[in-house]
Formats: structure tokens, C-alpha cells, sequence
């Protein structure tokens, strides 16, 4: 099964151009409203914010987003463990992703 970082580049990667923009706005507002709420790990999220403009700017950086959703090299997982993704996978997509942990079985 893929996890949902799988799904989440799948999705992306589908999607037309109008389409992967909307998708792209989801995260960078949950940065924006995560922020604002006084989030523990600013830092990553400014992150992601540049890695999802450089996606939203151009083909090649929405390529390194794709790359970057799904790697599994331990030094992803850090930046992957603050992904801002809530809200592009549905519930039904959701349930598609292989258990991330216990509580899941």
C-alpha cells in the first residue's frame, strides 16, 4: 500500500494545471493559518512554504515536490513529519494509505 505522502504526489501529479494550483493553495493556507496559531516548528513550515512556491512557480520545482513526497530517506522523514497536507487527500483517498502507525490496526 502507499502512505499518504504517496497519494498526496499521485494526486498532484494528476491533476491539471488549474487543478495541482488549487491543490498547492491547500497547504500553503494551512502554513499561513498553522503559523498564526503559534505552530512549534515554524522553521519547517517556511520550508514547505518555499518548496510549494518553487512547485507552483514552475515544472521543475513541482517535480522536486513530487521527489520530495516520495522519498524515504531518513533525512525526509524530519521534513515530512510537519507536511501540510491536510485537506487535499478526501476521507475516501485517505483510506487508500498503508497504516503509519499502531493506532491504525
Amino acid at each position: 500500500m502507499k502512505t499518504l505522502h504517496d497519494l498526496t504526489a499521485d494526486k498532484l501529479e494528476r491533476a491539471d494545471s488549474p487543478a495541482r494550483q488549487a491543490l498547492l493553495a491547500i497547504p500553503l493556507a494551512n502554513i499561513d493559518r498553522w503559523l498564526s496559531n503559534g505552530h512549534t516548528a515554524p522553521h519547517r513550515l517556511e520550508q514547505w512554504r518555499q518548496i510549494l512556491l518553487r512547485a507552483q512557480a514552475d515544472e521543475a520545482g513541482f517535480r522536486e515536490l513530487l521527489i520530495l513526497l516520495r522519498d524515504r530517506s531518513e533525512a525526509t522523514g524530519r521534513l515530512l513529519e510537519f507536511a501540510p497536507f491536510a485537506g487535499v487527500l478526501s476521507r475516501q483517498e485517505r483510506r487508500q494509505a498503508a497504516p503509519e502507525c499502531a493506532y491504525n490496526f
